[in-house]
């Protein structure tokens, strides 16, 4: 009965971080869209300076986890200093800008695909840069995502989606998407790297770092001189305040999610937050074209079956390796 209950409540525990990653990234992915696509007040402007996003999400992700530390680690000894994040703070400043800034020129599930097929380029640098060899199986993951985000991208995209764009340019707005994700590849390798220098290292830790670079960078880059930007956004806040509260929870459904990925891959691993966040894509696109008025038409919808194909078939290969390696371990 005592295991029984264990189960039960491991079940329960999973449950609640698929409910809280889902419902906080889908709900996060409809405000990005709305900001990204909205026109606000009488005059019907856009709100076109959509890097301030990034700073928004910085400074709140900052808050939260400067708060986490101070409620629920017990010790930072032994952590990486603040410091050694800098170079991850540049690229994870002009990543994430350069998927926002896509908005501008394709559509939400146009832009999510494209930032699913991660893979690609990591296979591509593993192979050719460090002479890694990939299975046949692997091979065919890449080729369906890839497949999938070229059919995609090649199909016609319906009018009313293009009319909502604010200045519709698929080759540039597929561009910046895999700058995004080139940049977020360095990103990932330079976070790895800090911790397997300094493995005490905690998830919140990373997290205050990571964001205290963003937030010092994204505040020269919006205020640096007279005239940046960002004063224009803060102007568009003040004269739309809702704009401002779309801005507010978008930053919080980012603060929040991240809290059930932490919690996620602390209790059940990396394979089950990649099963979750990878699905969490699928449904934002049937979400993004039940509401906000984005219709696919029948060849993309088959692209995005084949990319999440592809995807669906890489994560089963990662959990029989798992598998394979757990057995192992167990037989020694």
């Amino acid at each position: 009965m005592e295991s029984h209950g264990a189960g039960l409540r491991r079940v329960l525990v999973l449950a609640f971080c698929v409910a809280g990653i889902w419902s906080a990234y889908i709900y996060q992915g409809v405000l990005q869209e709305t900001v990204s696509t909205k026109r606000f007040g009488p005059d019907n402007l856009r709100f076109e300076h959509l890097a301030f996003l990034n700073l928004a999400q910085s400074v709140v992700c900052l808050m939260w986890s400067f708060i986490m530390i101070k409620l629920w680690s017990s010790s930072s000894n032994g952590g990486a200093p603040w410091w050694s994040y800098w170079s991850a703070g540049i690229t994870n400043t002009i990543g994430p800008a350069m998927g926002i800034e896509a908005l501008k020129y394709i559509s939400y599930p146009a832009q999510v695909l494209a930032k699913s097929s991660k893979m690609i380029p990591v296979m591509l640098m593993g192979a050719l840069v460090y002479g890694i060899r990939y299975s046949i199986p692997e091979y065919v993951c890449s080729l369906l995502v890839a497949g999938g985000v070229s059919v995609f991208a090649l199909s016609k995209t319906s009018s009313k989606t293009i009319s909502k764009l604010a200045h519709p340019n698929a080759p540039l707005g597929y561009g910046l998407c895999f700058l995004n994700l080139a940049f977020d590849g360095f990103t990932n390798a330079t976070q790895d790297s800090i911790t397997a220098r300094y493995p005490k290292t905690s998830a919140w830790e990373i997290m205050l770092g990571m964001n205290l670079w963003g937030t010092i960078y994204n505040m020269v880059f919006m205020f640096g001189w007279p005239g940046a930007s960002g004063y224009s956004a803060v102007q568009f806040c003040k004269q739309h305040p809702e704009a401002a509260w779309d801005i507010f929870l978008y930053c919080l459904c980012g603060a929040v999610g991240q809290n059930f990925i932490f919690l996620t891959i602390s209790r059940f691993g990396s394979l089950t937050n990649t099963t979750i966040t990878t699905t969490r894509k699928f449904v934002s696109i049937v979400v993004s074209s039940l509401l906000s008025g984005n219709p696919l038409s029948t060849k993309q919808w088959g692209s995005v079956f084949m990319v999440f194909s592809g995807l669906s078939y890489q994560i089963y290969l990662k959990w029989k390796k798992l598998q394979r390696f757990q057995k192992k371990r167990k037989s020694m």
